[in-house]
């Protein structure tokens, strides 16, 4: 099992990851960067340990409880990863910053829930998902700030 949430994490990630690069180096590279923007290598590197991170979290309620037992804790998992390639599509694919801003708000919000889901059966499940949360907090940062940067251009 915990090859199939790594396997789901890392699959949503290709998706994302796709998306992505089809802007980074035309689109993305165009608009004007807030002053805390990390070097574009950077995001490649910390994605990857969250997707491990999640992939573990969602593991180990799993193994604690089961599919029937956490049944509503793993349907928030999936849906807060669904909602996290859906940001890379508005941001990256769809060029559409100010849509995915409002969407990344859903999507801390579907984190939160997932953790606060995840507490009661584990709470190293609880804690590998808080960096994620950090992480996205900080890309909603960015998200703002890319698009009041750019508003009149995109």
């Amino acid at each position: 099992m915990l090859l199939f949430f790594t396997a789901t994490c890392f699959g949503a990630a290709a998706v994302g990851s796709a998306w992505t690069t089809s802007s980074v180096n035309t689109w993305y590279a165009q608009l004007r960067k807030p002053a805390l923007n990390p070097p574009s290598w950077i995001f490649g590197w910390v994605w990857s340990v969250l997707y491990l991170f999640m992939a573990t979290s969602a593991w180990l309620v799993w193994r604690t409880a089961g599919w029937s037992t956490a049944k509503y804790a793993l349907v928030l998992f999936f849906a807060q990863l669904g909602l996290n390639v859906a940001w890379s599509g508005l941001f990256f694919r769809l060029h559409f910053p100010g849509a995915a801003l409002i969407e990344i708000f859903l999507l801390l919000a579907a984190i939160a829930a997932t953790a606060i889901a995840f507490l009661p059966f584990s709470s190293a499940a609880f804690w590998l998902m808080v960096p994620y949360a950090a992480w996205v907090s900080f890309a909603s940062y960015l998200n703002f700030q890319l698009w009041r940067l750019n508003l009149g251009s995109i």
